[in-house]
């Protein structure tokens, strides 16, 4: 099960002290919450939680987080709201866990000078694998600005103007079973505007493919030229070639992150010859959603490559 303590760590561009009387200002970077003396204040399936929590907010918004009353052991365990100074709830968010992020939690995401509130949930019934921050505006009425899924450990920054950047981990497309921690992932960078995350990746492609980025260091040293012949040598990659192989994968899906589709192309025509054709049809299906014109590119070009 993954527990709190991991979500908190994989939020590696941390806030300072957070005032919730005023949106806050970018603090300098630090690794833990300016609240280490208070409880954390989440609510846990399992182990149980007994205990709720309120914590005032701004503006007479406050909020509750505990075991949900009524819950019938189906990812419904937990559950916190936020409640208007006539005690109507506004928000609510129920799952397996639910946090309160104090750390995000005053950050003003959307630019409008305004703190937001920030829940995390986990979606997935404790497997580890769906955990989102809910990020949630009480300006000019409450409402929900976006969830942010965690598939990989997400980052939080403010830029040279104050604005927020978001950095979160998604999962590369990948043609080989097992567990979720040894998959290929990439980095993919959002920014707010009108409320809203926009895909902003190709902004930070020049930090993303330096040494500044731990991928990227993974990448050269797998796939130099004398593991790339290695894994051209086989007709399907397996054990050693299969740690190449999936970096060759996030790579070529952080190219088609960045829009430099050429060089994902040159990066799966590295794949051996005789399962090429197959995981570039996985990879075009992989992207099709977010990437339709590139992926339909692969599926033409692939049985001539």
């Amino acid at each position: 099960m993954r527990v709190q303590l991991f979500a908190i760590a994989a939020t590696i561009f941390a806030f300072g002290a957070l005032s919730f009387g005023q949106p806050s200002q970018p603090q300098p970077s630090r690794p833990d919450s300016a609240q280490d003396d208070q409880p954390e204040v989440a609510c846990r399936a399992y182990p149980k939680t007994t205990q709720s929590y309120k914590r005032k907010l701004w503006d007479g918004y406050e909020i509750s987080l505990g075991p949900a009353a009524n819950s019938e052991g189906g990812g419904d365990e937990c559950t916190a709201a936020i409640y208007n100074k006539t005690g109507r709830v506004v928000y609510r968010t129920t799952g397996f866990n639910v946090t309160f992020n104090e750390m995000l939690t005053g950050q003003d995401f959307d630019g409008d000078g305004h703190p937001e509130v920030v829940f995390q949930t986990d979606t997935g019934g404790g497997n580890s694998c769906c955990w989102e921050y809910n990020v949630i505006s009480l300006f000019p009425r409450p409402h929900k600005l976006f969830d942010i899924a965690e598939d990989g450990a997400d980052q939080f920054e403010k830029d040279a103007a104050g604005k927020m950047v978001i950095w979160t981990r998604v999962e590369a497309p990948d043609v080989f079973s097992g567990p979720m921690s040894g998959r290929p992932f990439a980095e993919r960078v959002f920014r707010v505007r009108d409320g809203k995350m926009v895909d902003a990746t190709p902004e930070f492609c020049g930090r993303i493919f330096s040494d500044q980025n731990g991928d990227f260091r993974v990448w050269s040293t797998d796939l130099t030229p004398e593991n790339l012949r290695r894994l051209e040598s086989v007709a399907q990659p397996d054990g050693d070639e299969e740690d190449i192989a999936r970096s060759l994968l996030a790579r070529a899906f952080q190219h088609v992150l960045c829009r430099q589709f050429d060089l994902a192309i040159s990066d799966l025509n590295l794949w051996p010859e005789a399962s090429r054709y197959q995981t570039e049809i996985a990879f075009a299906k992989g992207i099709s959603d977010d990437f339709p014109e590139f992926a339909g590119r692969l599926v033409l070009a692939a049985p001539t490559r």
